[in-house]
């Protein structure tokens, strides 16, 4: 009997594990996971968050914070998205920014992470990292490219950020999906069909 409880506890602790979030917003840091064991912290301040409201999420917000833009999606499970959704909000950034050009620089993939490296219009640099879990996606606009080379630098350790940093950049942003899914119809329940 006690073996068959040994395992149904490493089964169980095994499920926690996997089950875990991959991105969450914590007092005054942003958590990530990398691996079933370690979580990579990064401190945040001067936070502004706005909760974001639609009838397809369970959970929304946007934030700022230390020249991060973030967006946060928790869907329903029974919600599907009508395409790609790091496509969806690249294009209302570019829609809200007036973004005339988007060269793609760099493009690194890991597990649930996407890190993306823009020149935008010839003039400045976007660093973007999508983060999907089941039902959750987390948009992030790195400003600065301090959280993308770090974060980066725990999957791939000797990674070095290659492209040019930018001083001071006076974004505006305030993109969000579920602000404009009315509009858009980013969503869908499986009721609605295809």
């Amino acid at each position: 009997m006690g073996f068959v409880i040994n395992i149904l506890k490493s089964v169980f602790k095994t499920l926690t594990k996997l089950a875990r979030p991959h991105f969450s917003l914590e007092e005054n840091e942003l958590k990530f996971k990398i691996d079933s064991d370690s979580f990579y912290l990064f401190p945040i301040s001067n936070i502004e968050t706005k909760t974001r409201h639609d009838p397809y999420v369970l959970e929304a917000f946007t934030m700022t914070a230390n020249d991060l833009y973030v967006e946060y999606i928790h869907t329903d499970a029974s919600v599907s998205w009508n395409g790609q959704a790091f496509s969806f909000f690249i294009n209302l950034l570019k829609h809200d920014l007036k973004i005339k050009s988007m060269d793609l620089l760099e493009k690194k993939e890991f597990a649930h992470y996407e890190f993306l490296t823009y020149k935008i219009n010839n003039s400045y640099i976007l660093n973007f990292i999508y983060i999907y879990e089941i039902n959750k996606e987390v948009f992030i606009v790195d400003l600065k490219s301090e959280l993308y080379e770090k974060l980066l630098q725990n999957f791939e350790k000797d990674y070095k950020y290659e492209f040019e940093k930018n001083k001071r950049l006076d974004l505006n942003l305030n993109t969000s999906i579920v602000k404009n899914n009315a509009i858009y119809g980013y969503f869908r329940t499986s009721s609605e069909g295809n």
